[in-house]
Parts: structure tokens; sequence; C-alpha cells
């Protein structure tokens, strides 16, 4: 059975945060940003795809389901959370990506996404922009300004949607993690980010 992890008020969830390809629903990014949400009075509920629940059993280390699988989990999670007008749904690099694609079929209030996965490293011919194009629910995607999976110059050619709204972390790479030449530090950068989240969030009907 699906496990749902809870953090902050739990009366009425806000967000859905699933976790990224390669880390699991209580990695330390994952954990930092669900506390942080708490102390806004933003209710947290983390899940995990199959193929990480299956690591956490067995140690054993596995790529992401195929994407039908992804979608199915994350769908999964929506049902034993229940329905709620105002439940924002989003997560970490490919969390983020998956409740994007189901966003508009499911319908929440917004999609939080940390970190967009726009292509893999090093292709960006490989765009995983279609979807994005026509998105009809309000999307904040956080993005730091130099993430191999979508820099500022790179995202700048993609034909975004309207309900799209993008917020740039300054030097910050797929984890938002800046370079020490730029005089911020990791904190400051996610500290960025939790603001913008919140704030959207709290701007959503």
């Amino acid at each position: 059975m699906l496990e749902l992890l809870r953090t902050g008020p739990d009366s009425t969830p806000r967000l859905l945060l699933a976790h990224g390809a390669g880390a699991p629903m209580d990695s330390p990014f994952m954990d930092w940003f669900a506390q942080r949400m708490a102390a806004d009075g933003i209710g947290v509920v983390r899940f995990e795809f199959d193929y990480m629940a299956k690591r956490r059993k067995d140690g054993k280390r596995r790529g992401p389901d195929r994407l039908p699988q992804l979608v199915a989990r994350l769908k999964e999670a929506l049902e034993l959370i229940g329905p709620s007008a105002e439940l924002v749904i989003g997560g970490r690099s490919m969390g983020g990506r998956i409740a994007s694609m189901v966003a508009d079929e499911t319908g929440p209030a917004g999609v939080v996404c940390l970190g967009y996965p726009f292509h893999p490293p090093g292709k960006p011919e490989r765009a995983r922009t279609a979807h994005l194009k026509t998105l009809k629910t309000p999307t904040l995607i956080v993005q730091g300004t130099r993430d191999r999976f979508g820099s500022t110059e790179e995202v700048a050619h993609y034909p975004l949607s309207p309900a799209v709204e993008l917020a740039w972390v300054y030097d910050g790479d797929h984890s938002f993690k800046p370079r020490a030449k730029s005089g911020r530090t990791l904190e400051q950068n996610l500290e960025l980010a939790a603001v913008a989240v919140t704030g959207f969030v709290q701007r959503l009907p």
C-alpha cells in the first residue's frame, strides 16, 4: 500500500510533493522543503514512486519506472489524500514534471516544480516541454539559472503556456546550489525558492 509522509498542518494538506529520480521522499532536500513549507502553515504530503519504495525495502538501486507507472502512482496518492480544491501538486525535478503532466486532468489548484528537467543534461534537443505549451493549471517552476536540465538561456527559447510562471534562483544548479564565487550560499538559494513557493501557493484561490 502507498505510504504517505505528512509534515505540518494535515487537516487540509495544501501541497503534495513528489521526489526526484535519484533520491527518496525523505532526502535532505525534500525534508528541508517540507519543514520550511510547514513553518509557513502549508501542510505537505509526500509519497514514493514504486521503484523508490522497493529500494527502501531491499536496498537495491533502480532507475525510475516508466512514465505510465509514474503517472498512476501520483494519481494513487491523490486518491488517498482525497479531493481538495486548494491542493497544489508538484515535486522535485522528475516529480514536478509528472505533476505538471497530470494537472489539467486531475484539477489541482496549482503545480509547483522545484527544478524542472526541461531536457536531459547535454541534450537540449530532447525537450520535455510539449505539454507545457498548452498547460492551463497555474504552475510555478523554480529553476536555477545555470541548471544543466534547463538554464536561463535555454528556457528563454521554449514556448511556455501563459499559465507557467518562472522563479529564477541566482547561480543555482539543479539543486539550487550556487558556486562559491557567486557570493551566495545554498541556504540563501533554498530560502529564495521557498519564499517563491509560499507566495505562489498563497496567491492561489
